[in-house]
């Protein structure tokens, strides 16, 4: 009863003092056990779309081997606070915290400074962390984005602690010989101690630095130096060992394991004599993966194993406590019969938006229209085709694991094609559970439309050639703006993997004449598609409205307001159904479009749809959730709605 406890700290790390009726007791802490686990601060700067994907890989190598709670903080520019701030969100990490600082206000600090390094003006940012993060952070650890862990963070955290009460700042010493100026003739590099210090890791005393007025000093340095140097070679790193050169006391010299760097020429080779020694790796060249190193092999292979992680394994709780997903989980009835389908809607999977550089300009007319779709890696090849056939935006949601998104981007910086398109969006929705969520991963695609209208539709289908320009036309003609529409756009199909494409309504209308072409899914589901009154449209030269039917499914033009997709309907059946049925509920009119058409291309069948058809309880589960869809429309829209409820009991 009268016992306590104490935490101490001797030179061999933390011991806990405990004093009991049996007198003093000491126990060493394992770096493994922590009473309080200390939070540990890490800063990034992040610009761009490349930047945003790259430090996903350092986050995953930081994530792997951590122990403690982590507090990231990134200075962004707008793209990349987009994308991570939407990856973080989704990604759900126990333990980590996250904070976007807006890189726009620190640009006035540092614009001033000529830089010929590639990273522009963000490479100096580095330089503005006391003035941009919070005045109560005391320490943080500063990485490049281009850094791989092989190791515990909390261990070069630690090193904080061995800091003399003058040092202030922690860096490793440069392993190239850039600052002895003997590269080439007139090689005249900026002063620095001896080899240097290279900046790719950084331990920042943050509070110390405002206490001997860091900003002031780094800027005296900059323009008493440039005034013979003219501009920085190597960004904030040339800065930095300016400051150092003129105060060598107030550095910290780090391990060289602690910044193996990878870039040409380097003596890196000797930070370690067993390859298992490092402890961070820094791609610091411009070749990045096909630098020059003898271990270069192991390296690189280190830094794939996490570039391909599956970053749903890093959701692990550090501390034994339950998730609020498994806390929902607990709460479903596991005898239920579609207790799959219920729990892949408490799913929250992870989404990396603009997963490739991306620019868009609007219109001045409002009229722009993105082409909405989702696809999974086995529909890639559909790709090409659609953007020969579609000049204007679109916006994709795909489907895949960690490695083959990589996959996926090798591809496409592979393809002349999708290279020279800088207008499509690609947004990875990272796969997890045993169902395909085809619902969810429309509505990434959708959301992340950035035009008034979007068409919707699927990646098996090409759109007629000069489409894209007809649908705009056709959003004046109809007042689109101002009324309530759907489009339809009339679907064809094609059992030909090769087919030559009609230029024209009247070369499709002979071909459908001739057997080459169909009306889509006439002979397995005449259902979806038969309201669009194809006898009609032959002939039609104008829009013309048709009524809803039960489970019409066509591929519509609206605004971008309309209604997401239903995610309860996962796999195969009702995912688009749904939607429609919604549209007609919120009591939208349906016009065909006269000379408009798409055709769907050939392909293997889904998974999904074997397993629909294959399992009768797959299908007892899609008629419970057709149900209980049918509810929450009466719910929601009330007798607009009834209608549906008793097209369904006439089935």
């Amino acid at each position: 009863h009268s016992s306590s406890f104490a935490l101490e700290n001797d030179s061999r790390g933390d011991v806990i003092l405990w004093r009991g009726h049996l007198g003093d007791h000491k126990l060493r802490l394992d770096s493994s056990c922590f009473l309080s686990p200390q939070l540990i601060h890490v800063a990034c700067v992040c610009a761009g779309h490349n930047a945003s994907r790259d430090v996903v890989t350092l986050v995953k190598s930081v994530l792997f081997h951590r122990r403690n709670p982590l507090h990231f903080h990134f200075i962004t520019d707008t793209v990349a606070n987009r994308i991570l701030s939407s990856l973080f969100q989704s990604w759900m990490v126990p333990s980590v915290q996250v904070s976007f600082y807006d890189a726009d206000e620190l640009k006035s600090e540092v614009s001033w400074i000529p830089n010929k390094h590639y990273s522009g003006i963000y490479g100096l940012m580095k330089l503005t962390l006391t003035k941009a993060l919070p005045p109560d952070l005391s320490k943080v650890i500063v990485l490049d984005t281009d850094i791989t862990f092989a190791t515990d963070i909390a261990e070069l955290w630690g090193i904080f602690r061995k800091f003399t009460d003058k040092q202030v700042i922690g860096l490793v010493e440069n392993q190239s010989d850039w600052y002895l100026g003997n590269l080439w003739k007139n090689h005249k590099p900026w002063p620095a101690l001896g080899r240097g210090f290279n900046t790719g890791v950084i331990l920042l005393y943050l509070e110390r630095l405002r206490r001997i007025g860091w900003e002031q000093m780094w800027r005296l340095t900059a323009e008493r130096e440039l005034m013979s140097m003219l501009s920085t070679s190597l960004a904030d790193q040339d800065i930095f060992n300016a400051f150092i050169k003129q105060n060598p006391v107030l550095v910290h010299q780090l391990p060289c394991f602690w910044n193996v760097q990878l870039s040409d020429h380097t003596r890196s080779e000797q930070c370690y004599t067993e390859v298992s020694d490092l402890k961070v790796i820094h791609w610091n060249s411009p070749k990045k993966l096909r630098v020059k190193n003898k271990h270069v092999e192991f390296f690189r292979n280190l830094y794939l194993t996490f570039l391909e992680y599956d970053g749903n394994l890093l959701r692990r709780e550090l501390f034994g406590c339950p998730s609020q997903l498994q806390a929902a989980l607990e709460e479903l009835d596991e005898d239920d019969q579609c207790y799959d389908f219920r729990r892949e809607r408490l799913t929250v999977h992870r989404v990396h938006l603009y997963f490739l550089q991306y620019e868009y300009t609007p219109t001045e007319d409002d009229t722009d229209i993105t082409l909405v779709a989702q696809l999974s890696m086995d529909r890639l090849q559909m790709l090409e085709a659609i953007c020969k056939h579609w000049e204007g935006p679109i916006s994709l949601a795909l489907y895949m694991s960690d490695a083959e998104a990589q996959q996926f981007l090798r591809y496409a910086q592979a393809s002349e094609v999708l290279k020279n398109r800088k207008n499509v969006g690609y947004h990875i929705v990272y796969k997890e559970g045993q169902f395909y969520p085809v619902n969810l991963v429309r509505n990434v695609a959708l959301k992340n439309a950035n035009t008034p209208y979007v068409f919707l539709t699927d990646v098996d289908f090409l759109p007629m050639y000069g489409l894209y320009d007809y649908l705009r036309r056709s959003m004046v003609q109809l007042d689109m703006a101002h009324t309530k529409k759907a489009l339809v756009v009339p679907a064809f199909e094609t059992l030909r993997y090769r087919l030559s494409f009609p230029k024209s309504k009247a070369e499709l209308l002979s071909m459908l004449d001739m057997g080459a072409l169909y009306t889509f899914r006439y002979h397995v589901w005449p259902k979806g598609h038969a309201p669009t009154n194809y006898a009609k449209w032959r002939t039609a030269t104008t829009p013309y409205k048709v009524e809803w039917e039960p489970d019409f499914e066509p591929y519509v033009v609206v605004r971008r307001d309309c209604p997401e997709y239903d995610q309860r309907f996962v796999g195969f059946g009702w995912n688009k159904v749904s939607h429609i049925l919604e549209l007609d509920a919120q009591e939208y009119d349906l016009m065909v479009l006269p000379n408009a058409f798409m055709i769907h291309m050939p392909h293997a069948p889904s998974f999904d749809i074997s397993k629909f058809r294959s399992s009768s309880s797959y299908r007892n589960c899609l008629n419970t959730l057709k149900d209980e869809f049918h509810q929450d429309l009466s719910r929601k829209y009330g007798s607009a709605a009834l209608k549906y409820l008793t097209a369904q009991r006439t089935i």
